[in-house]
């Protein structure tokens, strides 16, 4: 079984290589964040079943603009569900305000709506439940907020995927800007803190982590894109997909038996 997980971004301005890479890709489950509302009008045409929740509204000048974390999947889909998170904007210290209103809104803006997804599909004769998360990139101790939130969908005694963005933060180069968009000093400046207090939640929840130490994103030298397997499953062979097709993160792939 063949499972992948991209964040596409939703600037992405190579559209139709991503398209074409997804759609010649051999996989069984498919994971995508922030998929735009046209993207994803064309996953929708492949031959796999699809779930798809809001991953963000981004409230620009222009209007708002929603994005999508998407699963597509071989295997029929029998039950879907929704991860709502928390509004934050309101609790947003008056440093983070300034600074998202003063950068470019193609990079930062206001945003709500946000949440995950989950899907339980049918699998020979076994269930697995599939989540597609995208956590906030802001306070460290939100993004920890929301993967427990998603874990309250998950049932130790049931194999289980995780696929997604989770945002850690992980390099000093980037570590400030956990501080920026609402953490404390001491989240910039001890920036592993936040890696190792996510790793044990995963061992608390009996997941592995396929990608434990690799870069996944460029210009930020640090993890921030996960497949997390049940320990009942056994992972064969991962893979970081060198080309990125327009995203500023490597596509994932990880194979279970």
């Amino acid at each position: 079984m063949k499972i992948y997980s991209w964040n596409i971004l939703y600037r992405n301005r190579d559209l139709n290589a991503a398209f074409e890479f997804i759609s010649h890709a051999d996989f069984d489950v498919f994971c995508l964040q922030e998929v735009t509302e046209g993207f994803l009008k064309r996953l929708q045409t492949l031959p796999y079943h699809c779930a798809f929740r809001t991953d963000v509204e981004r409230i620009l000048p222009q209007g708002v603009v929603r994005n999508y974390v998407v699963t597509l999947s071989k295997y029929p889909i029998i039950r879907q569900g929704e991860i709502p998170f928390p509004e934050y904007w309101s609790h947003l210290p008056l440093r983070t305000r300034i600074f998202v209103r003063l950068m470019p809104s193609r990079y930062f803006s206001k945003i709500r709506n946000r949440g995950g997804l989950f899907v339980d599909i049918a699998r020979e004769e076994s269930t697995v439940r599939v989540f597609n998360l995208h956590l906030i990139l802001a306070h460290p101790a939100w993004r920890l907020r929301e993967f427990e939130l998603a874990m309250a969908e998950h049932d130790p005694l049931r194999p289980a995927i995780v696929c997604g963005d989770l945002n850690t933060l992980e390099r000093p180069h980037i570590g400030l800007l956990n501080w920026i968009l609402g953490g404390r000093v001491g989240d910039a400046l001890f920036y592993n803190r936040e890696r190792i207090h996510i790793e044990k939640r995963f061992v608390v929840h009996e997941l592995t982590n396929a990608f434990a130490g690799e870069v996944t994103h460029t210009l930020s030298r640090s993890q921030l894109d996960h497949i997390l397997v049940s320990h009942s499953l056994a992972i064969k062979n991962t893979t970081v997909i060198p080309e990125r097709y327009g995203s500023d993160h490597h596509p994932l792939c990880v194979e279970i038996a």
